[in-house]
């Protein structure tokens, strides 16, 4: 049987597609706007979140509600899906008014709560309900916890959690740590879903041996091998100081920040305050960049 030319391409490249051989390999493009899965919690989240942190929340405070509504409005409108805040901000009120627009299921809502000795866990997230507006919590973290003793320490606000997560007011779980001998406490940790670690290229406000506020370039290394472990545990990454806590003057420097955040540490997503529609089209700018 005679083949002709055609007949032959055809062949050849139907074979090499089924043997996975002469496919093209088209890269996948990724975007500081994707939806990414953060481990086991299951919850969808744009890669870039918005967080109302700053100084605590007192740069967007200053902003005033309608200033502050519209840059939640031009966030949303870019196509951010994922917001940020804590109780000891100055912002869950704000934030909670700004999102009102919106509907409740189409983004996702993280808080922390600030894990007192003294305090009443149930009335403590029932009042962050009520302040931040929301019917419940996406993601819930225990708040800067900042010493090896805090997985001890906090166990009945991890119950607490737990409760309000049986009731669907939370849908998954966490915690944010400063320094390294709380960050070490996370690898192997069965109850965190979601891990917030502090991360940037140079160590800049990053985790050192206490839990202050420092510059720790050294300990970068070991900041990143703990991110791989807790991702390898089933943990979404979720990264914050990604400009330097506003050191980063130079843009080089916060795009190099997001490079090293997603490539070489390869968390799942980041957080950065904002307080203008430029620093919201930056970021996403070297987000984009930086997943090129």
């Amino acid at each position: 049987m005679s083949y002709s030319r055609r007949d032959f391409l055809k062949t050849g490249i139907a074979a090499g597609t089924i043997a996975g051989v002469g496919a093209p390999l088209v890269a996948e493009k990724r975007t500081a706007l994707d939806k990414v899965t953060l481990g086991k919690s299951g919850l969808s989240v744009t890669r870039l979140a918005f967080g109302t942190g700053s100084n605590n929340g007192h740069v967007q405070y200053a902003l005033g509600q309608e200033k502050f509504n519209k840059l939640v409005g031009y966030a949303w409108e870019r196509g951010i899906r994922f917001y940020e805040t804590a109780e000891s901000y100055m912002t869950p009120a704000m934030l909670g008014e700004a999102l009102k627009p919106y509907p409740r299921d189409s983004y996702v809502l993280m808080s922390k709560v600030t894990t007192d000795p003294d305090a009443n866990p149930q009335e403590r997230f029932e009042d962050m309900l009520r302040t931040s507006k929301t019917e419940y919590f996406d993601i819930m973290l225990l708040h800067w916890q900042h010493d090896d003793k805090w997985v001890g320490e906090t166990k009945r606000w991890q119950e607490g959690i737990d409760h309000f997560q049986s009731k669907k007011l939370i849908h998954a779980n966490g915690a944010s740590v400063h320094g390294l001998p709380a960050l070490r406490q996370m690898p192997g940790n069965n109850w965190l879903q979601v891990a917030m670690i502090r991360m940037n290229h140079n160590g800049t406000r990053m985790d050192g041996p206490t839990y202050a506020d420092n510059d720790n370039p050294d300990h970068v290394p070991e900041v990143v091998q703990h991110v791989h472990q807790v991702k390898k545990d089933g943990m979404g990454v979720i990264s914050m100081k990604l400009v330097g806590d506003g050191t980063f003057t130079q843009h080089a420097d916060r795009v190099a920040a997001m490079r090293y955040a997603f490539n070489t540490a390869k968390v799942d997503c980041v957080t950065v305050g904002f307080k203008s529609n430029q620093e919201i089209d930056e970021a996403i700018d070297n987000l984009n960049l930086a997943l090129t």
